[in-house]
């Protein structure tokens, strides 16, 4: 059996010589002094200072000496330690001190320029795009009508042919103001504002209607009891669905960029015959993507309800149905800014906050 080699000598391990030991401790200095910033000097401690270091290998061999041999060994890369922490120490003082000096020179503030003491304000997104719509439909030839937000029950239900025994007109739908048999409501649409408009004026009759309007729902992400409408109606001439589908589609496109069109689904509507639901032309996807999560790769959005005004409607507010004919067709201002804006919970639009608000400017 062998004994153990108690002469060996350490200066035979290569990373363990002299002159290795001085070429390490002189490539650290070296690294550290080219550091120029904290960043620069975290690479250098890591390269050069660090468990997978020249010096921390050399370290790891004097574990193979025999004991005779190594505390010779270990004086040697103790002392290259030490060099090399002694700069490594020199030279992050030095890196603090012009980190320092670079965050003072950059961050520098001129105390003596003016500043603004109020915040920028900013339009609500749904005056914006109330006020949006309006415009593209008064460029259009139409004319913005207004009506009361109280309303009596005729105007609501009555002329707009929604008999006594609808399910719209019940408490569980409708806000009836006391007493009881007041015959007053918060109106549910801006449909009103239409008969009114038809009671007072003469066809030709190119009307947009926007407002507020009131049911009996949950706030909750994609509801609220107080809600915006945009209503359009035109009574003419010769009339038709065609006029109708045109219209939507110069809307969709004003709202929604190029290459978004509607196409509508039968439905049915009692102020209007014949009525369809307005699908708009998935604005993410335009159709293409099976996956897309807009439209449940179906291509299409619901938006809102159409269709010719229905003759009782006309008949109710005086028009005569044998010369005149028209169209109809409703859109929430809430539901079309969370598809133009990407807002995902109905709540954020309707609370108030001034952080929502801010994103969306000053645009008039």
């Amino acid at each position: 059996m062998s004994a153990p080699n108690k002469s060996y000598d350490p200066v035979e391990v290569a990373t363990l010589k002299v002159e290795y030991l001085q070429g390490v401790v002189a490539d650290a200095i070296a690294a550290f002094i080219a550091a120029r910033t904290g960043e620069d000097l975290k690479d250098a401690r890591i390269a050069h200072a660090g468990d997978r270091s020249p010096l921390s290998l050399a370290n790891r061999e004097i574990g193979a000496l025999p004991p005779a041999a190594k505390a010779e060994a270990g004086k040697r890369v103790a002392a290259a330690r030490q060099e090399i922490n002694q700069a490594l120490a020199d030279a992050q003082e030095r890196v603090d001190v012009a980190d320092e000096a670079r965050v003072v020179q950059e961050e520098r503030v001129d105390v003596t320029l003016p500043m603004r003491r109020r915040p920028v304000g900013a339009r609500h997104p749904l005056t914006t795009l109330r006020d949006r719509i309006a415009d593209l439909f008064i460029g259009m030839g139409y004319e913005v009508a207004e009506g009361p937000e109280l309303e009596n029950e005729w105007f609501n239900f009555d002329a707009l042919n929604i008999g006594v025994d609808h399910p719209a007109r019940s408490t569980a739908d409708t806000f009836y103001i006391a007493p009881e048999g007041s015959g007053l409501v918060l109106r549910t649409h801006t449909s009103p504002v239409q008969a009114r408009t038809m009671l007072t004026q003469q066809p030709p009759i190119y009307v947009i209607c926007p407002g507020r309007t009131y049911r009996t729902d949950e706030l909750d992400a994609t509801h609220t009891p107080v809600f915006g409408q945009v209503e359009g109606l035109v009574i003419d001439r010769g009339v038709t669905m065609a006029h109708l589908k045109g219209t939507l589609d110069h809307f969709a496109t004003s709202m929604f960029g190029e290459g978004i069109v509607t196409r509508l689904r039968p439905s049915f509507f009692p102020f209007t015959e014949p009525s369809a639901e307005v699908d708009l032309k998935c604005f993410r996807c335009k159709g293409a993507d099976s996956t897309c999560r807009t439209c449940g790769g179906q291509g299409w959005i619901e938006w809102g309800g159409c269709g010719m005004v229905n003759p009782k409607v006309l008949v109710a507010c005086g028009i005569d149905t044998s010369e005149f004919s028209g169209f109809a067709f409703g859109m929430g201002l809430e539901r079309t800014l969370m598809f133009r804006h990407g807002v995902t919970d109905m709540r954020d639009i309707v609370e108030g906050d001034v952080r929502f608000t801010s994103a969306f400017g000053m645009e008039v």
